[in-house]
């Protein structure tokens, strides 16, 4: 996946499109074994799928909920002589995937969670502000697009996304401007919208793009991404095996506050009580055991070789043999 924060340059972009970031720290985390059985939850151009592979797992299983996707793996899924199997539909429902293909437990599940390079580097797809195309975002390629979000919301909840998704501190004057210039015309194409966010917010010192957090809002809230992300790590608690090892890569704070919230949580790394109040009842077992407190980040090597590696964050822990926590349904 590649960052909200900035996009490539030119210079980078051919060289830094499609790499897997992250991977040799998520492959020791993973550490597959002969025989084993894996889950990609975000397939995208396979760059995961093929190491666990190449490092001698048995099976994985490529899911994505982008039927582009899907498509150009085939070709990878026809080489790997049954090895790698490709499953169309939200790592969210992965659970529920597996068991389709007849599979009740994995030994280790890969998240790389947000937009894909090939997503960003597609004007096609709309995901990009420095692309004209579209105003697309959306992942599966139906339901309400971007375009429907910004020509429809009222100013108060649009200013809400993106606060809350995009953590755009101008959100209220982009809001304000993103209506009052759809009312002389719906917005179509990314490099409208652009230039509208422009006109509001400064561009930093750091070379963030105005439009930066305007795009991470409105693609999250598309494809209800946070949601997907819960949904998700909860469909890995069901699957794994004891023993099994869940890796996640994210690129942000959002994203990175909800994969330390819930290992913190089954891992049982919660603050003890007050010694002044009565005693918690106590919950159910820790179906989680931390790899690592702290989140790993890229080497600089890598951010050298990969500027789209810059933000992300790795957090891994190993299943243990305790049930699966009931679903609580809903999501923030």
């Amino acid at each position: 996946m590649t960052p909200p924060n900035a996009e490539p340059s030119a210079e980078n972009e051919n060289d830094a499109q499609h790499v897997p970031v992250l991977l040799t720290e998520v492959l020791a985390a993973l550490a597959p074994r002969a025989g084993g059985t894996y889950v990609d939850g975000t397939f995208g151009a396979g760059g995961y799928s093929l190491a666990l592979l190449r490092a001698g797992a048995g099976t994985v299983y490529g899911i994505d909920r982008d039927p582009n996707a899907a498509a150009a793996g085939r070709a990878l899924a026809e080489a790997a002589d049954g090895r790698l199997r490709l499953l169309e539909g939200r790592f969210g429902d992965m659970d529920q995937l597996m068991a389709e293909a007849g599979i009740a437990q994995v030994d280790g599940v890969a998240l790389d969670i947000g937009v894909s390079s090939m997503q960003i580097d597609q004007a096609e797809r709309g995901f990009s502000f420095a692309k004209d195309g579209p105003l697309d975002m959306r992942m599966e390629q139906n339901g309400p697009s971007a375009a429907d979000v910004v020509n429809t919301c009222d100013e108060t909840e649009l200013a809400n996304i993106l606060y809350r998704l995009g953590e755009e501190r101008m959100s209220r004057p982009v809001a304000r401007a993103i209506v009052a210039a759809r009312a002389e015309k719906p917005f179509e194409r990314t490099l409208e919208l652009a230039a509208v966010v422009a006109k509001v917010v400064r561009k930093s010192g750091d070379g963030i793009h105005p439009a930066t957090r305007t795009f991470q809002a409105l693609r999250i809230h598309v494809n209800d991404e946070l949601g997907e992300l819960e949904r998700g790590l909860a469909a890995a608690e069901r699957i794994l095996a004891p023993g099994g090892r869940l890796a996640v890569v994210t690129f942000h704070s959002l994203e990175d506050r909800v994969v330390k919230a819930f290992l913190k949580e089954r891992s049982g790394d919660m603050p003890a009580p007050s010694r002044h109040l009565p005693s918690a009842t106590h919950g159910p077992a820790p179906t989680f055991t931390l790899l690592s407190r702290k989140a790993q980040a890229p080497t600089a090597t890598e951010v050298a070789r990969n500027p789209r590696a810059r933000s992300a964050k790795l957090r891994a822990a190993q299943r243990t043999d305790a049930p699966a926590w009931p679903h609580r349904g809903g999501t923030r």
